[in-house]
């Protein structure tokens, strides 16, 4: 199809406007686009992934030039160098910037801990004291539904010793 404006060149550029319920559409070529002021429509928005990323981090507290700033151990990296790439460098970075990055993580996921199901590849340590921790609340959950409180009483009883053995350990 071509420009609808110079009748020249090949139309790149589609404008479809309704004002007061009537339906307009133009098509024009790059420079009769631009002429008219339909260049870089999206010229607000992020041209990566890892700037959408890096936005959700806010802008750093810190400078990078700082002599007490946090790097890494594994990769290097710091918290300013995540917030600009939108990437972690290394699995060592979730420890190291924790804090930092908890809120955002947070306000991405809605969540900062896995709930479903664990691959069957994972071996999970099935006595582990959090895993009994989690079965245990469940069961007293659904105790307190069935209104069995005797049963809920020594559920409650049991999450608390198993909680208070991970304390002392």
């Amino acid at each position: 199809m071509l420009c609808q404006n110079c009748g020249k060149y090949e139309a790149t550029t589609h404008v479809k406007r309704i004002v007061n319920g009537e339906t307009a559409e133009a098509h024009l070529c790059s420079d009769c686009a631009a002429a008219l002021g339909y260049t870089d429509v999206f010229g607000g928005f992020t041209n990566t992934f890892s700037d959408l990323l890096g936005s959700f981090f806010g802008e750093p507290a810190v400078s990078a030039l700082s002599s007490r700033t946090v790097r890494c151990e594994k990769c290097g990296n710091t918290f300013n160098d995540i917030v600009n790439s939108g990437k972690l460098g290394c699995a060592d970075c979730y420890r190291t910037f924790y804090d930092k990055l908890l809120p955002s993580i947070q306000r991405i996921h809605g969540k900062t801990r896995h709930e479903g199901k664990t691959p069957k590849a994972v071996k999970v340590e099935a006595d582990s004291p959090q895993n009994k921790i989690i079965r245990l609340e469940k069961e007293l959950k659904d105790a307190v539904e069935r209104q069995d409180f005797e049963k809920a009483a020594q559920l409650r009883d049991e999450i608390k010793a198993v909680k208070e053995s991970g304390k002392n350990e």
